[in-house]
């Protein structure tokens, strides 16, 4: 692809884009914020309530599991109703749950006491409680707040590549998937760093009360500065490049976008893909490793914030998230032509590498500070790749119509795929130890790397131009 094939826009245009996409990218960074303030909080939570690692997977398990059907179920009605109705549905729904996940605070009497250390640490006098509950109950009640919370979250990666593939022509989504990525990294670094700085100051229920306030401010400027589309914000018809029958101007048929994803046998097979990304994901990367600071090198979990290989591998799983996006993306678009299938292949190859050299460093006592630099390449591979598929290529072959519904089967299948892992890391975890942990996700990322490879030269039925 040369610089010519690319689509020139207006003034105007540009200037409404970059309103559009600071709205919404914004949003969607804090409901990142939103769903990973748990696992910055977990290790918090389990010296309160007693958990172990087991208590602590049912929640790794129950928030990808409702958001891994939803994202599936809600693909069709977001593209039926349009990307911001969605995107609004999902925010209220968000900062509710989360105002009520904190209100779990109200109901502990004392803590619980623990003595021993690492892994062999166990709890002596369990936490008292308000109210009439019992440990079992409580931990019930939260993981259905939290499970509410993955069905509304849900809405955020819908709406976001709905309305974004009105404004991106097919040439520009590549790019447009390395700034996909700068969002979640930035989303998962109010995460894992805003809250260990929240957590300094405050009680832990402000971790979830803060960043649902904030997702409620944006709610205000997404209702008020956002647009679906061009036209929407009186710019006329633009042509992404998508297939004709995307361009008629109809409004899309819950038939037509059904027929369209789930009837593809290319759009199955990057389904798989992501379900692989998700794997090594929410396994490694974007979960468990927080609590693995504190099992497996005496990290002071009170003091994250100014604990060094965590704030390596926070800023560091960041910045290489979002580089790891921008690399693969324009990689994609311009040196093998808006094909996304060869990057996200050399993305899992890299996965692979990096989780067995993670694996050898801690068997060969390399430490922490080699762990957090591990992460930070595991985060390069993974979000490039993760970007590549959440962010292009459902753009790519769901089309304007029927983007919403490729995402949600692409992300929804990357979390599926993560409800597997939250209770499989607990019992590996609490029965071989963190030395298991590196290990067992590489053959899916092997696996992902055959399945996206037999995809290598495929590309989206479309027109090439304005």
């Amino acid at each position: 692809m040369t610089p010519s094939d690319l689509p020139v826009h207006s003034p105007e245009f540009r200037k409404q884009r970059i309103i559009n996409w600071m709205s919404l990218g914004v949003l969607y960074a804090f409901f990142y914020m939103t769903r990973y303030n748990y696992t910055a909080v977990a290790p918090t939570l389990a010296d309160l309530l007693g958990w172990k690692n087991t208590e602590l997977g049912i929640f790794e398990t129950i928030m990808p599991l409702v958001y891994g059907l939803s994202v599936v179920l809600n693909g069709p009605f977001a593209d039926r109703i349009g990307g911001k109705k969605a995107f609004l549905f999902g925010a209220i729904g968000v900062a509710i749950m989360n105002f009520v996940f904190g209100l779990a605070g109200l109901a502990v009497m004392s803590p619980a006491v623990w003595e021993g250390i690492g892994m062999a640490r166990h709890v002596v006098i369990p936490a008292s409680l308000k109210f009439g509950l019992s440990g079992g109950m409580i931990l019930t009640l939260m993981a259905i707040v939290w499970g509410l919370n993955g069905f509304f979250q849900s809405f955020g990666a819908l709406s976001i590549v709905k309305v974004n593939a009105q404004w991106f022509h097919v040439r520009e989504r590549g790019t447009f998937a390395g700034i996909f990525g700068v969002l979640i990294r930035l989303g998962l670094l109010l995460a894992f760093q805003g809250v260990p700085l929240i957590l300094l100051f405050l009680p832990w229920q402000y971790a979830f009360w803060i960043p649902g306030a904030c997702v409620l401010v944006l709610f205000v400027i997404n209702y008020y500065f956002m647009y679906n589309s061009p036209k929407d914000a009186g710019l006329g018809d633009f042509e992404t490049g998508d297939d004709a029958e995307d361009s008629d101007g109809k409004p899309s048929s819950i038939k037509y976008v059904l027929s369209k994803v789930f009837a593809s046998r290319v759009m199955w097979m990057i389904a798989l893909g992501s379900m692989m990304i998700g794997f090594v994901r929410r396994s490694v990367v974007d979960a468990w490793w927080p609590k693995y600071f504190v099992d497996f090198y005496g990290a002071d979990k009170a003091h994250f914030a100014t604990y060094l290989p965590y704030i390596i591998a926070t800023w560091g799983i960041a910045i290489a998230g979002i580089a790891g996006g921008f690399v693969f993306g324009i990689a994609s678009d311009r040196t093998f032509g808006g094909r996304r299938a060869p990057v996200i292949t050399f993305g899992f190859i890299g996965m692979a590498i990096v989780l067995a050299l993670f694996g050898i460093s801690d068997l060969l006592n390399f430490g922490p500070v080699m762990a957090a630099c591990c992460l930070v390449l595991l985060s390069f591979c993974v979000n490039g790749a993760h970007g590549m598929i959440g962010g292009a290529a459902s753009m790519d072959f769901g089309g304007k119509k029927a983007v919403a519904t490729a995402a949600g089967l692409f992300d929804g299948m990357q979390y599926l795929a993560g409800a597997f892992v939250g209770m499989g890391v607990g019992y590996i975890t609490t029965n071989w130890g963190w030395e298991a942990w590196h290990w067992a996700p590489i053959p899916f990322a092997l696996i992902g790397a055959y399945v996206m490879s037999r995809l290598w030269n495929v590309m989206p039925k479309g027109r090439s131009g304005h």
